[in-house]
């Protein structure tokens, strides 16, 4: 395993080489090692592979070293390592096609939390802001949701300070590496939350922070999340990035409305106008919602409805029913990708199976057994 996460950082640390990139090379020579050792009329072959990364790895070795030495200081700083070919990699980033190809990540919480939601919104928060956030937080504690964020000024600490006070896992999403927490005066939450939750950064350790990074962090967010709410935010800014990516991932987006005339609230209008967001008006309705005020076991555990015959079923059909019997609710991308289905067909297939009482549709664009 050491070997192997040696070579895919060191594959990932290749100038051009996104998460995109690093899953088509992968797929293409089976590992990260084989790309590195490839040569370039091979490499060039692969989609979306251009000369500038035929160039750098070019300088595989240098690469090399380079992985080496952020494994070692991982290692030192109790820094964890997971590739997207990881069993450990976060189930609902894995089937995302822009997903990190390696993450990051420090604390004692868990990558695949059965409830978790995500709270973005303005570094420029207005008392009206953190009030809502510190209450949605508090009576979700019942429902033992993890609470996911970016550590930011405003809206984004307040979620996590409201998550450690009431008892509940919260995760916050880095722009920058682990060794550089940003703002230096949230270092304090930081470690508290390393105690029940997970610090995540796409970077490895002792990269420099680049502008590009910010907007990336939100997929991320919006990734590792059930259903996205945004507090406050202007019409533009990294909450509505969020909320894009949470739209284009098929999960659920709600937004709090405010006063027309209220700058902060212009955003979360807008997503609500604009049949990007439901409006969020209150915890109960959201729980119901997200079928959270359900038992947990069938949230997201094993269903209890394990036996099927499936010779009564197509191959595919039995694929699908297979892989439900097994993972309980999954998403769509999660069932193609698993199935080798294509979307298109996959979409039709499940809803025949609905037609026959056999699989339901559930908030979060999740597919279970009924």
């Amino acid at each position: 395993m050491q070997h192997e996460i040696l070579h895919e950082i060191a594959l990932s640390k290749i100038e051009g080489v996104g998460g995109v990139v690093f899953k088509h090379l992968l797929n293409a020579f089976g590992s990260a090692e084989e790309v590195l050792k490839a040569g370039t009329q091979k490499v060039m072959k692969v989609p979306n592979v251009g000369k500038s990364i035929v160039e750098g790895l070019k300088k595989a070795d240098e690469a090399l070293i380079e992985a080496e030495s952020v494994i070692k200081q991982c290692e030192k700083l109790g820094v964890k390592i997971v590739s997207f070919k990881n069993p450990d990699y976060p189930p609902r980033l894995k089937n995302l096609f822009d997903a990190p190809a390696i993450l990051y990540f420090k604390g004692k919480g868990n990558l695949d939390y059965a409830r978790s939601l995500a709270i973005v919104g303005t570094r420029d928060s207005t008392e009206y802001g953190k009030k809502s956030t510190e209450e949605i937080v508090s009576q979700l504690k019942e429902y033992n949701v993890q609470i996911v964020s970016g550590l930011a000024y405003g809206i984004d600490v307040a979620a996590h300070k409201a998550a450690l006070k009431n008892g509940l896992s919260t995760v916050g999403v880095l722009a920058n590496s682990l060794d550089d927490v940003y703002p230096k005066s949230h270092l304090k939450v930081a470690k508290e939350m390393e105690e029940s939750g997970l610090l995540i950064s796409e970077q490895p350790l002792n990269t420099r922070t680049m502008p590009q990074f910010f907007v990336a962090r939100n997929r991320i967010i919006a990734g590792l999340a059930d259903a996205v709410i945004v507090v406050e935010s202007g019409r533009k800014g990294g909450s509505m990035v969020t909320a894009e990516y949470a739209n284009n991932y098929n999960r659920e987006v709600f937004a709090i409305p405010g006063g027309i005339f209220q700058k902060h609230s212009e955003g979360p209008n807008y997503l609500v106008s604009n049949n990007k967001a439901q409006i969020f008006t209150n915890v109960e309705d959201f729980v119901s919602w997200m079928k959270w005020d359900e038992d947990l076991s069938s949230f997201s555990g094993k269903n209890l409805k394990t036996e099927i015959d499936l010779s009564h079923f197509s191959q595919e059909e039995s694929a699908v029913l297979s892989k439900l019997m097994h993972n309980g609710d999954m998403l769509i991308d999660e069932i193609s990708w698993q199935t080798g289905i294509s979307l298109n067909k996959l979409a039709s297939i499940l809803l025949n199976l609905e037609f026959q009482d056999l699989v339901k549709q559930s908030p979060g664009k999740k597919f279970g057994l009924k």
